[in-house]
């Protein structure tokens, strides 16, 4: 009767060791899920005035909302750095970041590229042809009577830019000009701007002799102002820079980020979504992408890098 009672006394502690593992495993996948957020925060780039930003993002707060069964809210961050030190603290989900921008992020903080965007090709007159890419050009633009015919001519005069973290804005222009034997930062007078439109229109101004813009800008600015396309022309274009991304911060599930892949590529999908994410960034549709795309932008971000702690 003892051994029965030592044997069914064994067998008891073991179950209930069995149990608690098991509970203590549910535990752990229920903290991994609940680590996801309640609310989805979504952050975007000025790549136009912000204040009109604020706006055109509100229609697709609501549908990536109805898309995961989840409320979203979307802002427009200050600048880049700001969105990329954010995503890094994980006090926001998910940031439309420029490609360089992501590289940055990626780096430093493990964020993750979602979905890389397409637009649709422009031709001689920055109209839209139909056909998709998933790259751009940086423009320096300058007015059309001015006598700057070439890069070189660009010494000593005053040009706008992005911050020093944006591809078209800054990176590619500064580091091609460096290639031609100009140093942005000794000789050359930049100052930055926020939003390609308000590059262009600086330069129509005659507040800058020059600007740093995406292919494009131009147009964007003359919805405002026409004089953005009739008292502008283009002076360099850079070679292919990669589209933007939709990259989310470390620590995601894998679960979300699958659906925000999804909800995204949904939304492009349809005639109302597409209009939506056009106004925006003029998106027409997105690919999954990964790291690998974008490995040669880190020649580029290097040597901006090392052109800017020479100033």
């Amino acid at each position: 009767m003892k051994v029965n009672k030592i044997v069914k006394t064994l067998l008891v502690v073991s179950a209930m060791s069995l149990l608690a593992v098991g509970l203590t495993g549910c535990g752990k996948k229920g903290n991994a899920e609940s680590s996801d957020p309640k609310t989805l925060t979504v952050q975007f780039v000025p790549s136009v005035n912000a204040g009109s930003m604020d706006t055109k993002i509100k229609p697709l707060q609501s549908l990536l909302s109805k898309q995961l069964h989840m409320p979203v809210k979307m802002t427009v961050a200050t600048t880049t750095n700001t969105m990329v030190e954010a995503l890094g603290s994980k006090t926001l989900d998910v940031g439309f970041l420029p490609s360089a921008a992501y590289v940055l992020a990626h780096k430093q903080y493990g964020v993750v590229p979602l979905l890389q965007a397409q637009r649709q090709t422009r031709d001689a007159n920055e109209g839209f042809t139909k056909k998709l890419t998933n790259h751009y050009y940086a423009e320096v633009v300058v007015r059309k009577d001015s006598n700057i015919k070439s890069l070189k001519d660009l010494k000593g005069k005053k040009i706008a830019t992005q911050d020093t973290t944006s591809a078209a804005g800054y990176i590619y222009p500064a580091v091609e000009m460096q290639h031609e034997g100009i140093n942005l930062n000794k000789d050359c007078k930049p100052f930055t701007v926020k939003g390609a439109d308000q590059g262009v229109m600086s330069v129509v101004n005659g507040n800058a002799d020059a600007a740093f813009v995406f292919e494009g800008a131009r147009s964007i600015a003359a919805k405002d102002d026409p004089k953005a396309m009739t008292d502008t022309r283009v002076l360099y274009k850079s070679t292919p820079i990669p589209n933007d991304t939709i990259s989310a911060r470390k620590g995601l599930s894998p679960k979300l980020d699958k659906k925000i892949q999804k909800a995204f590529m949904d939304i492009a999908k349809t005639k109302h979504g597409r209009e939506v994410l056009f106004n925006i960034y003029q998106h027409n549709g997105y690919v999954k992408t990964s790291n690998k795309d974008f490995a040669p932008m880190k020649s580029y971000i290097k040597q901006a890098n090392d052109l800017n702690k020479n100033k």
